[in-house]
């Protein structure tokens, strides 16, 4: 059993306390945010509690909402697979809140497709025409006499946001059709099940169920993010109110500790360190 099970296994995450400082005084630390950021997080608080008796809860409820979270005070660490944007800064300076960024891990994201389709990879552009709706059917890509099925994230997702940034460009928009899912593992779930289903999800989220295909000829790997060969790569975030100190810093410095590393490689993220 590897080391991330074994934590996983070895504690519990459960619950969910209201908290609101960079220091997280006492023996909770509380969590929200993006779902990519979601497996790490989960990792470590079980790590956490396991080896420092601290209790550690990790809500997922996207990117967006982790922030609106630490702007209101009811988490000490937003998690996100993007950076905050100006609004948000804003809005938290508004309320006396001056958000902090961590970088926890590297992270790329993957393209998928069912296993069964025989498309292997697809350059930026085709993907763009894919989510545009410029192009309905996979035999225009080099795939099966198939209309695609288009499954994207929900608009207050960073990977979404990431999506949109990296892929579509800020001209394009995706196209109505695109089926949108509310997680990473739902969007896995649904290209799993569905033989001309086209998706995008953590590289962490990526298993023997789906197949996550080559972009512009680049494989999404540990080593072409690391490289910054794979062209839709992003680093992953967590965000406190202030400098971190404390429980708080000792938790999100676990990605600099051997223990750390190893949990975010496991997981089939990227070690900035």
């Amino acid at each position: 059993m590897n080391l991330f099970k074994k934590i996983v296994f070895g504690a519990a995450v459960m619950g969910f306390m209201a908290a609101g400082d960079a220091s997280a005084a006492g023996n909770k630390i509380t969590l929200d945010g993006s779902t990519t950021v979601g497996p790490i997080a989960k990792a470590f608080a079980a790590y956490f509690k396991k080896n420092n008796g601290i209790d550690v809860t990790v809500s997922e409820s996207g990117s967006g909402n982790g922030a609106k979270s630490l702007i209101n005070k009811t988490c000490d660490i937003a998690n996100m697979s993007r950076a905050m944007k100006d609004n948000e800064l804003a809005a938290a300076r508004s309320k006396g809140v001056n958000p902090v960024e961590h970088i926890v891990a590297l992270d790329g994201m993957a393209v998928i497709v069912h296993p069964g389709n025989r498309v292997n990879g697809l350059s930026k552009k085709q993907i763009r025409d894919i989510y545009s709706g410029k192009v309905t059917n996979w035999s225009k890509v080099g795939g099966p006499n198939a209309p695609i099925v288009m499954i994207q994230r929900e608009s207050n997702s960073g990977t979404q946001d990431t999506f949109k940034e990296l892929v579509m460009g800020k001209e394009m928009p995706i196209s109505k059709r695109a089926e949108t899912q509310a997680s990473n593992g739902a969007v896995k779930s649904r290209v799993a099940s569905t033989p001309s289903a086209i998706g995008f999800v953590g590289l962490g989220y990526v298993d023997s169920s789906v197949k996550a295909i080559d972009v512009d000829g680049v494989e999404a790997t540990v080593q072409t993010v690391k490289s910054g060969r794979y062209p839709i790569s992003r680093p992953l975030f967590m965000y406190t109110n202030g400098q971190a100190t404390g429980n708080v810093k000792a938790f999100i410095d676990l990605n600099k500790t051997e223990d750390g590393k190893k949990m975010i490689s496991e997981i089939g993220f990227v070690n900035k360190y």
